[in-house]
């Protein structure tokens, strides 16, 4: 770059070796006659050779400055294309969705490959909480949530409903797992906020103290420790079933029972629905058809 003509220069030069005149450069750029001229001075004191032939008050291209003249007309269409496309370019457009940390790690995010693949001109931003967001004040354009859909102000589309199954590492106890619910609750619970009475009624047995076993209150945190080989415990399909796909979990006996708030997907009532709205939300109903058919769960 050290050895790099001024831009100008260069432009001066083009439009003189292309139209054969200064004045038509100088009219052509809207500059002085004598700023050309001083241009192309300029050029050939850098190059340290002349690249025209002075004929009277004309200029002729030597053979120097034909050959020079083909390389920087095709460097600068070049320049003017890059320009043309960065200009052109749409701007990445941010998309925000708003969902619950467990169900954004475990369920969302392996499938958001695709949608980034899809749609690649959005920045996705995923805002996490357990909290229920105002979607009209956070700036959020839609959510997923867990409930029975009964938010005011907010319009929804079902996406799927879920379960609960008792679950471990294929690695607990040695790998000499329970082949009955009575077997699997003589070992070390991990308990959550998900009831057990419904699981044990389906399944014949007693519900286990409540004071019984580890309690943590985030699901992430319940995956580990039953990777950890730390217990069993009784999660939702829709955050055990990538790793029962991986056999990283097994479902301890066939007995589920159906969890009592299904997944929605909301936004704000009485707004127009933007295309990025529109684009994401087809992409989700699309991966919840896949999902609810990869579990046999009905549309």
């Amino acid at each position: 770059m050290n050895h790099m003509p001024p831009l100008a220069s260069l432009r001066s030069f083009e439009a003189v070796a292309r139209l054969g005149s200064i004045t038509r450069a100088a009219a052509e750029l809207h500059v002085t006659h004598s700023a050309i001229s001083q241009q192309i001075k300029q050029l050939e004191l850098l190059l340290g050779l002349p690249l025209f032939v002075r004929e009277g008050r004309g200029l002729r291209l030597n053979e120097d400055g034909r050959l020079y003249a083909l390389q920087i007309r095709r460097a600068l269409e070049d320049i003017g294309e890059a320009t043309r496309l960065v200009r052109d370019r749409p701007e990445r457009e941010a998309l925000t969705i708003a969902v619950m940390p467990s169900f954004g790690a475990q369920w969302l995010l392996p499938r958001l490959p695709r949608f980034q693949a899809r749609h690649p001109l959005y920045r996705i931003h995923l805002q996490a909480s357990l909290g229920v967001q105002d979607l009209r004040q956070s700036g959020i354009d839609l959510a997923i949530r867990m409930g029975q859909g009964n938010w005011e102000g907010l319009e929804r589309r079902r996406l799927f409903d879920d379960e609960l199954l008792l679950v471990a590492s294929p690695r607990l106890n040695g790998g000499d797992l329970p082949q009955t619910p009575q077997q699997a609750l003589r070992l070390p619970l991990i308990r959550t906020a998900e009831p057990w009475l419904r699981w044990c009624q389906a399944a014949g047995v007693d519900e286990p103290p409540a004071d019984l076993g580890l309690w943590i209150n985030d699901s992430n945190l319940v995956l580990e420790a039953l990777r950890l080989c730390q217990g069993i415990a009784l999660e939702r399909r829709s955050l055990v079933q990538g790793a029962l796909a991986r056999g990283e979990l097994v479902q301890l006996t066939g007995i589920s029972v159906p969890y009592a708030f299904p997944y929605w997907r909301v936004w704000q009532s009485g707004e127009g629905v933007g295309q990025k709205h529109e684009d994401f939300g087809r992409w989700l109903d699309e991966e919840a058809a896949l999902y609810r058919a990869s579990i046999g769960q009905a549309p």
